[in-house]
């Protein structure tokens, strides 16, 4: 599951999200990173264990918070799991075929975390506004 830095946040969405949660928008993007980190442990071990019922609600968690912040490429990855995990429910099947995308989720959520992250940072250069000159160094014009 390769996809490019630009295409694994909707900034329109991300900005959406931080105009809405106000001044909680960073207690709230902490609490994607620790509950997207329990989610993402939890259906690797449901997935060792080979137990699609204790994939479901982590999978579901984590599109659910994914999707909040504009990580769609993680919240379809992990709607993809949850799809398959209650479908196995139901037939009383392993999850065997969600494997390949469970394997890929680690990865996927670290990339999206670190560019949101990065992007909620408010020490992080930005680019300037048009009709704005970048400021060289202090003190210079």
């Amino acid at each position: 599951m390769s996809v490019t830095d630009s295409k694994l946040v909707d900034w329109d969405a991300f900005a959406t999200a931080r105009a809405e949660l106000g001044a909680g928008f960073v207690r709230i993007l902490g609490y994607f990173q620790e509950d997207g980190t329990k989610s993402v442990e939890a259906i690797e071990t449901a997935m060792r264990n080979r137990s699609a019922t204790a994939m479901v609600i982590p999978a579901h968690t984590l599109k659910g918070e994914a999707r909040q912040f504009g990580a769609m490429p993680l919240a379809e990855a992990a709607e993809t799991i949850e799809v398959i995990a209650r479908q196995c429910v139901e037939t009383r099947d392993a999850p065997d075929e969600a494997l390949e995308t469970v394997v890929a989720l680690r990865q996927l959520f670290n990339e999206t975390l670190t560019l949101l992250l990065r992007e909620a940072n408010p020490l992080v250069e930005r680019r300037p506004s048009f009709g704005r000159r970048a400021v060289t160094g202090f003190g210079q014009a």
